[in-house]
């Protein structure tokens, strides 16, 4: 059973929840369509004056017209036995397949915030800003060749978090 929690309470360091544990980036379109994707990029921390929780997603991802439809964004972290799936979901399209389905995933849709019921850990954000990365603006070019070889750059997109439940 989840419960509302503060960000304050999450037990887990965020570097160590975005960057080995992943998580699941969802969004809903107006028209009611779901699709999610797995990151491993993202911060979690203040900006503004606000909770923040900031994402990256490349161009040709699918979930990237779903984040751009819609100011509401969950982020869902899983306990380390999912990994397998959360692979799966960063490796298949949901363009090709209903791989939410296929994963065995049980979406909940709280006002149009959509999670799984599997997750340990959600945060449900509402877009403040985004922007296309800039080729022209990376100081250090052997991060832009190392990353971005085909200069697919990604959108940063900044979410204010507004709730986060936990098990």
């Amino acid at each position: 059973m989840f419960k509302e929690i503060s960000l304050a309470d999450i037990q887990k360091d965020p570097y160590h929840l975005i960057d080995h544990d992943w998580m699941l980036v969802t969004a809903m379109k107006k028209d009611g369509l779901i699709n999610t994707m797995t990151a491993s990029w993202g911060t979690i921390g203040s900006l503004w004056e606000k909770p923040v929780a900031i994402i990256w997603v490349r161009p040709q991802r699918y979930t990237k017209e779903f984040v751009d439809g819609s100011d509401k964004v969950t982020l869902s972290f899983y306990p380390w036995e999912d990994h397998q799936m959360l692979g799966y979901m960063g490796t298949h399209s949901g363009r090709d397949e209903d791989k939410i389905e296929k994963c065995g995933l049980t979406t909940v849709n709280d006002d149009g915030y959509v999670y799984f019921q599997q997750a340990n850990l959600v945060l449900f954000g509402h877009k403040l800003y985004q922007q296309d990365v800039q080729e022209a603006c990376f100081k250090d070019e052997t991060v832009l060749n190392d990353v971005y070889p085909k200069r697919d750059l990604h959108t940063m997109y900044i979410y204010e978090i507004k709730k986060v439940i936990a098990r």
